[in-house]
């Protein structure tokens, strides 16, 4: 793997290993990739454990349209209605300008890593 792409990786990695908004199977499995790269940085130990990390990573990162539903429903119990209310306004404004997929912290790392290598399209 080229270095510019093992890093784009490896900073993805790291941050899903450690944000709060990672839930804790996020962590492990960002954390089980850099585990491997550093137990074995050959170009085949890189790529399987990229491999793993993506096949992990598919189909978490929220679409937009769970977002939404969130906003709509739960969050207004967890966060109140106003604060709710903001999140489906800003959510809502994203959809119609395209986005496909929650804006938080680790959604977006996520997405990012599965749209770089031809996963999924942002």
């Amino acid at each position: 793997m080229e270095k510019e792409l093992f890093d784009y990786v490896a900073e993805r990695a790291g941050f899903l290993a450690a944000a709060d908004t990672s839930k804790q199977e996020t962590k492990d499995a960002a954390a089980a990739w850099k585990d491997a790269v550093a137990a074995d940085s050959s170009d085949a130990a890189v790529e399987a454990a990229t491999t793993k990390l993506l096949d992990f990573l598919e189909g978490r990162p929220t679409t937009i349209d769970g977002v939404i539903a969130f906003a709509q429903g739960p969050a207004k119990e967890m966060m109140g209605e106003e604060v709710a209310a903001k999140m489906l306004e800003a959510q809502l404004a994203r959809k119609e300008a395209g986005a496909k997929y929650c804006n938080c912290p680790s959604c977006a790392a996520a997405s990012e890593l599965l749209a770089k290598f031809g996963r999924i399209e942002l």
